[in-house]
């Protein structure tokens, strides 16, 4: 499996089209090293990821979604009550890792992270074409092998995040939630949604396949949950073979048409019925509309701790078009990019 770290700070080898500015002074920033003193630096990060007392958060990297990545990142760190004791696991398609390395350190100068690679050939052939041609990125499955990615010894748990979304609470919050009965997942769930829509009538109209939800080793009728913010106990999934299960449903998908959404069915497949439920207030998705229009939408009722804009409109768009939606301005101030008239 290609999957490796990089632990480079070389000059970007891809061309992005975002530069970014440091946020404010946080707590992260205020001991910056200088920039002779990285690689020592990096080391220091590797031992410190056995300290007991950092959060550790999964996120992707690409060039299409780097802004809504950055902003993510800015917004984990403002609101953390120790930002200092939050760590990155970045996953890129990038081989070489260095100009998202680049791009993040010089934007987050004291930020611990690491970046890891994840070759797209391992799901290439399993994915088939959705609704929405943005859930066909390889890297939206990253999320499968989140524990054959962060191999690391003292990893047990991490908190997988996508990258359109924001925290408005402190993320030590969202990581001291237990996963109990040794379930594998946490998660929002939100049991009033129509389940049957996210499978197809091949599907339900097979004599086999819908028992999967009948009670066989679940806890409780299934519910949908977003995979967009999951608590995930890395050594649970290893230990249950979960990454195979999600391949076998992806294959079964190839061959007979069972979902149109994404990578999130599998996981419906695997998991509903068995996910540590979450507060809703850690998820407040949709924000982008749906896979279709991306209309507006507003907040479901409750308190609020992260925003998310799932579905077709992406903030920065809308912003940039000069035509967005009352709440894509909650997201604006966690906005890091350099526009052109900032760079003059």
């Amino acid at each position: 499996m290609s999957i490796r770290a990089s632990n480079h700070f070389n000059t970007p080898t891809v061309s992005l089209r975002y530069l970014f500015r440091e946020p404010p002074t946080t707590a992260t920033a205020q001991n910056a090293p200088p920039p002779h003193h990285h690689h020592q630096q990096q080391q220091q990060q590797q031992q410190q990821q056995c300290d007991p007392s950092l959060v550790h958060i999964a996120l992707t990297l690409d060039s299409q979604y780097i802004r809504g990545s950055i902003a993510a990142v800015h917004s984990v760190i403002k609101h953390a009550s120790c930002p200092e004791n939050v760590f990155f696991h970045f996953i890129s398609t990038d081989s070489h890792g260095s100009s998202f390395t680049s791009l993040v350190r010089s934007t987050f100068p004291s930020l611990n992270f690491k970046v890891y690679h994840f070759d797209p050939s391992l799901v290439t052939d399993l994915i088939s074409s959705s609704i929405r041609q943005a859930l066909d990125n390889p890297l939206n499955y990253a999320r499968n092998y989140l524990p054959d990615i962060l191999r690391d010894p003292c990893l047990h748990r991490v908190i997988y995040l996508d990258s359109d979304l924001i925290l408005v609470d402190d993320v030590s919050k969202l990581w001291s939630v237990p996963l109990s009965d040794s379930r594998v997942v946490g998660a929002p769930e939100y049991c009033h949604a129509n389940f049957t829509k996210y499978f197809t009538d091949a599907f339900w109209g097979d004599p086999v396949m819908p028992r999967v939800f009948g009670g066989r080793g679940r806890r409780r009728r299934p519910c949908y949950f977003n995979t967009g913010v999951m608590v995930v106990d890395l050594r649970r999934w290893r230990d249950g073979g979960f990454t195979r299960r999600i391949e076998r449903w992806m294959e079964v998908q190839r061959e007979r048409r069972i979902y149109e959404l994404g990578s999130l069915p599998p996981f419906l497949l695997v998991f509903g019925g068995d996910v540590e439920a979450i507060d809703h207030r850690w998820n407040q998705h949709g924000l982008g509309g749906d896979n279709v229009m991306g209309s507006c939408r507003g907040l479901h009722p409750g308190p609020v701790s992260l925003l998310h804009w799932s579905g077709k409109g992406k903030p920065w768009a809308r912003l940039d078009a000069r035509n967005p939606c009352p709440l894509d301005h909650l997201w604006a101030p966690y906005d890091l990019h350099l526009h052109n008239q900032q760079l003059s």
